[in-house]
């Protein structure tokens, strides 16, 4: 009795694993709901995904909604752009938001600029409702030296047909920085631009700033314009700053050159002295030498004793009165 329970038990268990195999590889509940839809196709097909390791459901709910909307899209374009890697939902979306729209944009164009990165839904919805790019503050400077800051905001649309290889917002921001930079640093006065701020919106917009780019520039407007430093001012001062660093090493090297100069006359005046006092240390022995030799006499060194020591005699008295006369003019 028990045997023959076991094997309808284990044929029942066996039933239930392989329907739960089947229904998992074959996504029935999909095919249904596509059926319901209107949507032509066969199981085969799903399986088949399967087969080639796509998501049945990430194929035919995009298709469901494509089929919805009147597009005219076909399995094999969904299940390709989803083997390249792309988003199969929002390249579905963009094409009914373009449709909706009225924007001309084929599946083969929304599947390039999904799969070159960029946002295909987000740049339709930007060919329809623009969008501002704020600018942060950019600084130029005027010819009078003064620093001016001023911050634009871009209006911007997108350009379908440029979203594949063309240049960002970045570029856009870095463009109309240069553009700013280069209308400030032409005014020779700061004032005109404080008076007149649109002359830079409508410089900048006249040099077809959006060339190469994704985007199509439809205003730049001047949120804000600030007074930044005195350029010209600080440049000057720098400068002085420098000429008296020169000036100054300047002045230090002569007086150097003065205080050899100086070194070098008293070591040439102590030269001379030791030379006199060579010499004075001679005259005695000169002396004696010639009076042992009979060249002078007694009296003749009485006398040259008696000069010189008149000489000394008047040198004194005339440093004497000139000590007097120079405390009488005091």
């Amino acid at each position: 009795m028990e045997a023959s329970l076991i094997l309808p038990i284990g044929l029942i268990i066996l039933g239930i694993i392989v329907l739960s195999v089947f229904f998992t590889f074959v996504p029935i509940a999909l095919w249904i709901s596509a059926l319901a839809a209107g949507v032509k196709i066969s199981i085969f097909t799903l399986i088949g995904m399967r087969l080639r390791r796509v998501i049945p459901s990430r194929v035919v709910n995009p298709l469901i909604k494509a089929h919805k909307a009147g597009l005219n899209v076909t399995t094999n374009q969904l299940e390709s752009h989803y083997l390249a890697g792309g988003n199969v939902d929002r390249v579905v979306n963009a094409l009914i938001a373009a449709e909706r729209a009225n924007i001309e944009l084929t599946f083969e164009r929304c599947a390039a600029i999904d799969l070159a990165g960029r946002d295909v839904l987000e740049a339709v919805q930007m060919s329809v409702n623009p969008k501002v790019i704020e600018t942060p503050f950019i600084a130029g400077v005027a010819m009078d030296g003064i620093e001016v800051k001023a911050k634009a905001r871009i209006t911007v649309r997108a350009n379908i047909e440029r979203l594949v290889g063309g240049a960002g917002e970045e570029t856009i921001i870095a463009r109309v920085g240069e553009g700013i930079v280069s209308t400030i640093g032409s005014q020779t006065d700061h004032k005109k631009v404080l008076e007149n701020p649109d002359m830079i919106s409508q410089t900048v917009l006249g040099k077809g700033l959006d060339s190469g780019t994704a985007f199509e520039i439809l205003s730049i407007d001047i949120a804000d314009v600030d007074i930044g430093k005195n350029i010209g001012a600080e440049l000057q001062t720098e400068q002085a700053e420098a000429d008296k660093k020169i000036a100054q090493a300047k002045a230090e090297e002569r007086r150097a050159m003065a205080v050899a100069q100086e070194q070098e006359m008293l070591a040439r005046v102590q030269e001379m002295k030791a030379k006199v006092v060579e010499a004075e240390a001679k005259v005695p022995l000169a002396m004696a030498e010639a009076l042992r030799s009979g060249n002078i006499g007694v009296m003749d060194y009485m006398n040259f004793k008696n000069i010189s020591a008149d000489t000394d005699m008047r040198d004194s008295i005339g440093k004497t009165n000139q000590d007097h006369n120079d405390n009488n003019e005091y």
